[in-house]
């Protein structure tokens, strides 16, 4: 499924099983506390805090899936074409990044 696809789905799901978008900022919020519980599942699956009994059912890629969802709700409701955005963003950073970080002594 192509971003064009992904964003059309959802207005779909909206239509279906929606009452409405959620107003722009109740979006956003939502959008935080989604990206917060990835954060949370990164900060404790990889990093150096302890993974809670409770956190390790979490599924990260349901998370991330959340975060996704919320942006192409943003994206339908604020009249942004993502995979023309994406498409656009993509080739920038090729263009602009191409050698950036190959010199990079950190990566390699």
């Amino acid at each position: 499924m192509n971003i064009e696809n992904a964003q059309q789905a959802v207005d779909q799901w909206i239509k279906n099983h929606g009452v409405r978008y959620f107003n722009e900022l109740t979006n956003m919020a939502q959008l935080t506390e989604e990206v917060g519980e990835v954060a949370r599942i990164i900060a404790r699956r990889y990093g150096e805090q302890s993974e809670k009994e409770s956190d390790k059912e979490k599924d990260l890629g349901e998370e991330l899936a959340d975060v996704l969802f919320v942006v192409l709700c943003l994206a339908n409701q604020t009249g942004v074409d993502l995979q023309e955005a994406f498409d656009r963003k993509l080739e920038l950073k090729a263009k602009r990044d191409h050698d950036r970080h190959h010199g990079n002594k950190k990566l390699q």
